[in-house]
């Protein structure tokens, strides 16, 4: 096939041979994950009965947590295990958690006004849950730095093509899960939908251990350290798997207490923006140290960016479910199913800014990536706004039009390849490199503090009670347009004022070629 030869620099579109399995096994680890995010606040509100307020904390408690761990994954990664050991592990923890979803129980009850829920299914719910942010840890910030190390420059013109192609693998798998995984559990059982999830997440792990060969450098920095017999004749290794295991009865109980996960967040965050201060201070030279201040800048923005964008997974799910008229060509799509139009925008989408941008670079007329994350903001903004007004628009029976979901899908998803896929590439080509993948982990942790603070604006934009008590269409569409109508005026504030201060923030990016020969020579010294 002319898409792939047996080149290892240009054996995938022209990139390296590694793209291919890094991008297979992105795809069904993303299958996995967006036909868990498909079901997982419907299965938490109709199945067990929660509350929506209840059901967004679980699941922001569950996202941020799959975007917390990266940071200590990564840097296990880092400094012990290796990129390529760590994926697997992540993989193998992943496939144990989604066969554990297939185990739902039968539906919560309502006696004499009090929620019962089968015991111990719950458990076994936020046990498997546990078993995924575990496994997500250790897979998916050192996934994402593998592609980077497949360049043998950071001033490759591939690179930002390669992360948008393997950004693509993330999207396909989220647009086929998507559709069947949330067919599937909202049609014959939740049960066949998660299990569904899981059959993918065991393909990722077969397509990533058959291209071991083509990946480089990502091997365990020591590996004689890492084998070495260290307490009661144990490994380094076995050490970290066993501390693995741990994490997962950890993370079994941060899922069910969003408080402590709030706090923990709080703290974590606090010290790694202590430890990079440190790091700049002690460790960096001055380009290096204003890379780093423009990289936290623009991790800062992209929490106001996910914050808004991660409601797919809860309020505007819900919205869906209640509120939207989702007949097309006399089919009626499951809410879950709604989700799609996301994945589908970034598939068809995705080549043509991938495209677009380099034509723009080539006039001199491409936006800086603080110009593009003001944008996204904006973008993302407008898409709520689009509810406000179908919202405004609706007959008696207070249900939008579909089109008016496919538009705030289409207006979160350009703004999405506005700053996902560039900001993944930012971390990549500004770090030092002996932090890449730390700082690829910080930038997951951002999402973390994202998909947490979502679970406050889903609390805000509840329409239902303990036990599934819902508000009438009438009264729930002016909760989610009351809740959008804030978000279109607040984000796009946000988004303009960053749009104006995006040239302060490019000259701490130091982005010209002489700059960038110049940090990797600092690197390299220190």
């Amino acid at each position: 096939m002319a898409w792939i030869s047996n080149d290892p620099e240009r054996g995938f579109f022209g990139h390296p041979r590694g793209l291919a399995p890094l991008f297979f096994a992105e795809m069904w680890e993303r299958f996995s994950f967006y036909g868990m995010r498909a079901l997982l606040t419907l299965y938490l509100v109709k199945h067990f009965l929660y509350s929506d307020g209840t059901a967004g904390f679980i699941y922001a408690s569950y996202a941020s947590l799959n975007y917390a761990m990266p940071v200590i994954g990564g840097l296990i990664a880092d400094r012990y295990l290796g990129s390529r050991k760590a994926v697997m592990l992540g993989a193998i923890l992943l496939v144990c958690g989604h066969i554990g979803m297939a185990f739902e129980g039968a539906p919560a009850q309502v006696i004499d006004g009090v929620v019962v829920r089968q015991s111990p299914y719950d458990q076994i719910m936020f046990l498997s849950l546990a078993f995924i942010i575990t496994g997500v840890g250790f897979l998916k910030s050192n996934i994402s730095t593998m592609v980077g190390k497949l360049y043998g420059s950071k001033d490759d013109p591939r690179r930002d093509p390669g992360y948008t192609i393997f950004y693509m693998g993330v999207n396909l798998g989220s647009f086929f899960s998507t559709i069947a995984c949330g067919y599937l559990g909202e049609t014959y059982g939740w049960k066949y939908g998660f299990g569904l999830a899981g059959i993918g997440m065991v393909f990722g792990l077969i397509v990533f251990a058959r291209g071991t060969k083509w990946y480089r450098n990502s091997e365990a920095p020591d590996p004689v350290k890492l084998t070495k017999p260290r307490a009661f004749g144990l490994s380094l290794e076995w050490m970290i798997y066993i501390a693995a295991v741990v994490g997962v009865i950890i993370n079994w109980q941060l899922v069910q207490n969003h408080h402590v996960v709030g706090s923990l967040l709080l703290s974590v965050v606090a010290l790694v923006v202590v430890g990079l201060i440190w790091f700049s201070i002690t460790q960096c030279t001055k380009i290096e140290r204003e890379r780093l201040i423009a990289m936290m800048l623009m991790i800062s923005l992209s929490v106001v960016f996910w914050t808004l964008f991660e409601q797919a997974g809860t309020s505007l799910t819900l919205f869906a479910d209640r509120n939207s008229d989702r007949s097309l060509f006399g089919l009626i799509i499951p809410a879950s199913v709604v989700q799609v139009f996301n994945p589908m925008f970034i598939v068809l989408l995705g080549p043509l800014f991938s495209w677009g941008w380099v034509a723009l670079a080539r006039k001199g007329l491409e936006p800086s990536t603080p110009m593009k994350f003001g944008l996204a903001i904006i973008q993302v903004a407008l898409g709520f706004g689009a509810l406000v007004v179908g919202g405004a628009v609706v007959g008696e029976d207070a249900q939008t039009g579909l089109i008016w979901l496919v538009l705030a899908y289409l207006l979160h998803t350009t703004g999405e390849l506005c700053l996902s896929p560039v900001g993944l590439s930012m971390i990549s080509r500004l770090s030092v490199a002996r932090i890449t993948a730390m700082m690829m982990g910080v930038w997951f942790l951002s999402s973390a503090g994202a998909h947490y603070l979502a679970g406050f604006i889903a609390d805000a934009a509840s329409a239902s009670a303990e036990g599934g008590a819902v508000l009438s269409p009438q009264e729930s569409l002016k909760v989610y347009t009351g809740v959008f109508y804030d978000l279109l005026i607040w984000a796009g504030g946000i988004g303009v004022a960053v749009c104006i201060a995006s040239p302060l923030i490019r000259k701490l990016m130091h982005t010209d070629a002489a700059d960038m020969h110049t940090v990797e020579k600092g690197s390299k010294a220190a």
